[in-house]
């Protein structure tokens, strides 16, 4: 797992540095299948084990969403909820997606990639935000956050998808701790 958030000597301490989490995982399925299930927002409350609903709110071709996530409630009952725009590159496998209501972030881009290898189809995720000051935890505590939670969240997506390609459990996916030891992270040099 690559996630770095420290500040550069020349930063002042007051700063807050940019969060960037890199993480992928090689899905036993076909990346037609991957990439139809994963940008399938509407089924994302299903797809995801976070997302309690997810609205249109904005559709340019299947190109282009403008929509709300909504969470499911937190431990103390909160529920948060943004829009987010996300814009697909069907040819090159690749989405760009930020956060449009940015909420506690002062920015949160996403990228996501989907590459075919001998393995199956490698899914990536790459973040990049920065928290604002006001935030209720700073940008090094959210790196950690999201780092954990997008293992997490891959690996019981690649479940899925292979359950929909009919392809058997291998056993790592069934609980929180095996999913996360079923994700794994890919360097830049790795991921080419």
């Amino acid at each position: 797992m690559n996630a770095d958030s420290t500040a550069t000597p020349s930063e002042s301490s007051t700063v807050e540095t940019e969060g960037h989490t890199d993480n992928s995982i090689v899905i036993d399925a076909p990346l037609d299948l991957v990439w139809q299930m994963t940008n399938d927002l509407v089924s994302w409350p299903n797809l995801f084990t976070e997302y309690a609903s997810v609205d249109i709110l904005e559709n340019r071709d299947d190109s282009y969403f403008l929509f709300r996530l909504t969470m499911h409630p937190d431990a103390n009952g909160t529920v948060w909820s943004w829009v987010s725009e996300r814009t697909l590159d069907p040819i090159a496998h690749r989405v760009s997606a930020r956060r449009v209501e940015p909420g506690p972030f002062e920015h949160m881009n996403i990228d996501w990639t989907y590459r075919h290898d001998e393995r199956g189809t490698v899914m990536r995720w790459v973040q990049d935000f920065r928290m604002r000051p006001t935030a209720p935890v700073d940008t090094a505590a959210m790196t950690k956050r999201i780092d954990t939670n997008s293992r997490i969240q891959m690996a019981i997506i690649a479940q899925k998808v292979q359950a929909a390609a009919g392809q058997p459990d291998d056993g790592r996916t069934n609980s929180p701790a095996g999913a996360q030891s079923a994700a794994r992270s890919t360097t830049a040099e790795e991921f080419r």
